[in-house]
């Protein structure tokens, strides 16, 4: 199977700077105001991306490009026995391009090897995306019912 077939992509904009939304992809603090109950990143290439985004579920994977208020790359999988998409199978890309006083953010979620990758990554990117938005204007985007178990 062509594990290209599968990818996620979105845009946003955000009304905030590049050098404002970036540490919310490299700093566990801020990651974990909009994803996450807990990170361990290490943003060089080479370094660890690990989250945990529910309290059971953990996301890992290696960055692969960090070019500071621009662009970060990792790649990302599910830890546990028998992962459908097994740490590191997939690749985020997050561009941050400046938008007039905003930036317009593009995600590209790549090589999620089947549909049900593709629709259940989709619909996470598009819970998160929102709370990112929140939090990068310095707001609070509240408890993440994904995180308070709601979402089984």
């Amino acid at each position: 199977m062509n594990l290209e077939a599968f990818t996620v992509e979105r845009e946003i904009w955000i009304d905030a700077r590049p050098e404002t939304i970036f540490p919310f992809f490299t700093d566990p603090v801020k990651l974990t105001k909009w994803k996450g109950v807990k990170a361990t990143l290490d943003p060089q290439p080479g370094g660890i991306y690990r989250t945990n985004i529910t309290g059971r579920d953990i996301v890992s994977g290696k960055y692969v490009e960090v070019s500071p208020y621009n662009r970060v790359v990792f790649t990302w999988g599910w830890e546990g026995e028998g992962s459908p998409l097994p740490p590191g199978t997939s690749t985020v890309e997050i561009n941050l391009v400046p938008d007039g006083q905003g930036t317009r953010l593009h995600l590209k979620h790549s090589n999620l090897p089947t549909p049900e990758m593709l629709k259940s990554h989709t619909e996470g990117w598009e819970h998160f995306l929102p709370r990112l938005v929140e939090a990068s204007l310095g707001n609070d985007p509240g408890p993440d019912p994904w995180a308070s178990g709601n979402n089984q």
